[in-house]
């Protein structure tokens, strides 16, 4: 593997121009398509072959207006007074009439046809039909419905407009989230001590970035891409981008201050340091594409969409990055004298004064490593105990920001209506005789809400947790809907049982009716996205983890190393899921975070936080240890390994870190709930894994294993491919040649 990347490194040194021109070709024809074809973005949560999503399409294949969005707009009177009153009665049917003209819309049911009010006769509730799906509105749609309010407004009435209709159309990035890259070049800076060396690390990152995410939008027409999704690539895709080129530049410039020749340094970090870019590149790339596992199409392509991000990042690095350092020759060496250099001479010379803080710290914690490792696994544990109430749901209008028309819609409607009508179910029932169509839809709504009483909306027998359930057949004739509302609230618990309690009733309303019977609507199916993906977590985690296990088996060629690099990771991930609960649904710090509400976690945030956190938590394995077991397998022993490891490594690691989680943390700003709980997860994550994992735990186990650490079985030595990634098969370097003055001829 070395000697390949390296003589693909020297390659590009050599061929520096077309490398360089080819990638400009790349990036023009990449931006030209996205100019012409533009980004299109799909936010619908579905998830084929579950009854909810069958019903779903059934239920459009019938009545093609009831698959649209949908959108409510809520009324609510003076304190005293009622909407029947005739002042604010006219100003709602003004309301009405304005809203069925606007664009797009199919109808617009009248609060008082309906009977959509409140016992007290305070509020009242319109629900808008539209013709197509929220990814389908025009430009204005919804501003058009929430200029049809002026009436009710000027009548005095509170009134707010909300549904489904307003749901994740796109994720705005702002100035803010520009913070973290600016962090990451003063890091950079620091790091090399160099403005050159910095500017082309970052120039790599900003062409693997223009590459990968515009042809992902280039190609979105072709695919569903959620809003989420290519904003997860650029934080993926941004982070990748700028530490592989750090750790092969770094490398390089380490090299070059041991006097090596500037075309022998660059294919030799290429090889070197390459060959571990590549297989933490790999580790990332399959802890993203084990999100198809799942089998959920927007999670799929998500994963994907920042895997070939990932991939780009590391062709970039291989290719690009020589061909850069071709251009820039020796003026990446650093000055004799200059700290940088300074600091390079104690990297290659180490011990005594002249440790680096990386080795200072390694022969700290592995000084006592029992001590170190009991420490760290404890604590690690406490911060992961509120992971143990971690709940999870789609996100609705109730996460959206408290001064949002939706959230206020939202807001109005539990407190007017009940929490319920913000999620109602639909029970579909198909296959009717037209002739007793209207008496089997009753027969399914006593049997679910009840019958009704003396007293208005209330009812005796029926199911838990159901407010009312109301019937109505399709025009067709063949099929009913019963509107089933919840006592309870979309995202809580009781919601999710009622579900499971309409889908044990329906055999016996099948026979009572002799029709199909299924639960469906925008909630049931939410519900469902979360139980598929609780369901998948643990096969996830098996699957991605068990690859990743073996891709390690081969880098390191050791048992014992992998399934610390493994376990290591599962601490670091139930400690980033504890402080995800602790803010995002406990509520702790929730001001500090922006998070505009508490509740369960967005369902599929676990599996993404576990896959990207993964891979780059095998980055800084790769990174880290690679050095360790090169310097074992040059004759160090195990302890001295591991501190030269550090010593070599831990300031590329720490400086990685740094900018991973300053990049993350800069989308914790971002108003969207969703990216802000993965960002404020993977930066958690982050900081645990490279500081408290990697930086301190690993050393601590690797120097209280010692030599075992680095067992192999003979049988499977000799059956596993000898990768080389630490460069033994390449040919000794050879030091720069002395500039010499020329010598006057001999007379």
């Amino acid at each position: 593997m070395s000697s390949l990347l390296a003589r693909l490194g020297r390659a590009a040194y050599r061929s520096r121009r077309l490398v360089a021109a080819l990638w400009v070709l790349v990036l023009a024809a990449v931006v030209a398509v996205l100019v012409t074809v533009g980004g299109q973005f799909d936010d619908r949560f579905t998830i084929p072959g579950s009854e909810s999503q069958a019903a779903l399409d059934r239920l459009g294949e019938l009545q093609p207006a009831a698959a649209g969005a949908g959108a409510q707009i809520v009324f609510v009177a003076p304190e005293g007074a009622t909407v029947a009153e005739p002042r604010y009665a006219a100003a709602i049917g003004e309301v009405v009439a304005a809203a069925a003209q606007a664009p797009q819309v199919a109808v617009v049911a009248d609060p008082f046809t309906s009977q959509a009010l409140t016992p007290d006769g305070r509020a009242a509730l319109a629900s808008v039909q539209y013709t197509v799906q929220r990814e389908g509105l025009d430009e204005g749609s919804l501003d058009a419905l929430q200029e049809a309010t002026q009436a009710a407004e000027d009548a005095g009435m509170e009134v707010a407009v909300g549904g489904n209709v307003f749901g994740t159309t796109g994720v705005a990035i702002g100035p803010t989230e520009f913070v973290g890259v600016a962090v990451a070049v003063l890091v950079l800076v620091l790091t090399f001590g160099s403005l050159l060396a910095a500017g082309m690390n970052l120039l790599t990152a900003i062409v693997g970035i223009g590459v990968g995410l515009g042809g992902l939008l280039g190609i979105s027409g072709l695919i569903s891409l959620s809003s989420t999704a290519p904003t997860l690539a650029l934080m993926i895709g941004l982070a990748v981008g700028i530490d592989y080129a750090l750790f092969i530049l770094s490398r390089h410039r380490s090299q070059l201050a041991a006097g090596m020749d500037p075309e022998e340094s660059a294919a030799r970090a290429t090889g070197t340091a390459g060959s571990a870019v590549v297989f933490a590149g790999l580790t990332v790339v399959i802890a993203l594409s084990g999100l198809s596992v799942v089998g959920i199409p927007f999670l799929t392509v998500m994963g994907l969409a920042a895997a070939a991000t990932v991939l780009v990042a590391v062709v970039v690095a291989l290719t690009l990055l020589p061909a850069l350092l071709g251009f820039a020759g020796t003026r990446l060496a650093p000055k004799p004298g200059s700290r940088a250099a300074r600091r390079e001479a104690a990297t290659v010379t180490g011990g005594g004064a002249g440790r680096s803080m990386g080795e200072r710290w390694a022969g700290l914690v592995t000084r006592r490593p029992l001590v170190t490792v009991l420490v760290t696994v404890i604590g690690l544990g406490v911060l992961a105990i509120p992971a143990a109430g971690l709940q999870l749901a789609l996100p609705d209008n109730g996460a959206a920001a408290e001064d949002s028309p939706q959230r206020q819609a939202y807001d109005l409607v539990s407190e007017t209506f009940g929490p319920g009508l913000n999620g109602p179910l639909v029970v579909l029932v198909d296959g009717l005789d037209p002739a007793t169509a209207q008496q089997a839809a009753g027969q399914v709504a006593v049997a679910i809400g009840g019958t009704p009483t003396a007293t208005p909306g209330q009812f005796e027998g029926g199911l838990d947790d159901v407010a009312y359930a109301a019937p109505s057949v399709l025009p067709e004739g063949t099929a009913a809907l019963v509107t089933v509302v919840p006592e309870s609230g979309p995202q809580e618990q009781a919601t999710s049982d009622l579900v499971a309690a309409l889908r044990d009733l329906a055999p016996e309303l099948e026979e009572q009716t002799a029709a199909d019977v299924a639960v469906t609507g925008q909630t049931a199916v939410a519900i469902d996205v979360s139980d598929r993906l609780d369901d998948a977590l643990i096969p996830f985690a098996l699957v991605v983890v068990g690859l990743a296990v073996l891709l390690l088996l081969l880098v390191f060629r050791s048992v014992l190393v992998p399934v610390k690099a493994a376990v290591g990771f599962l601490l670091s991930v139930a400690a980033s899921f504890g402080a995800v609960v602790a803010v995002f649904q406990w509520g702790w710090l929730a001001d500090v975070f922006g998070v505009p509400t508490t509740g369960p976690i967005i369902s599929f945030m676990p599996v993404i936080l576990m896959a990207v956190l993964f891979g780059l938590a095998m980055d800084y394995e790769v990174f880290l240890v690679s050095r360790m077991r090169e310097e074992y397998v040059h004759g160090a022993e195990p302890r001295a390994a591991v501190l030269a490891g550090a010593r070599h490594a831990s300031r590329v690691v720490v400086a990685a870190a740094l900018i991973m989680f300053s990049v993350f943390a800069s989308f914790v700003t971002i108003e969207d709930v969703v990216v802000k709980a993965i960002a404020f997860g993977l930066a958690v994550g982050i900081l645990l894994d490279a500081f408290v994992v990697r930086m301190t735990l690993v050393p601590a186990v690797l120097a209280l294993l010692g030599r075992s650490a680095w067992w192999l079985p003979r049988w499977l030595d000799r059956v596993l491919p000898d990768l080389d990634v630490e460069g033994a098969r390449l040919a000794p370097a050879a030091p720069a040649p002395e500039h010499r003055e020329p010598q006057p001829a001999a007379h």
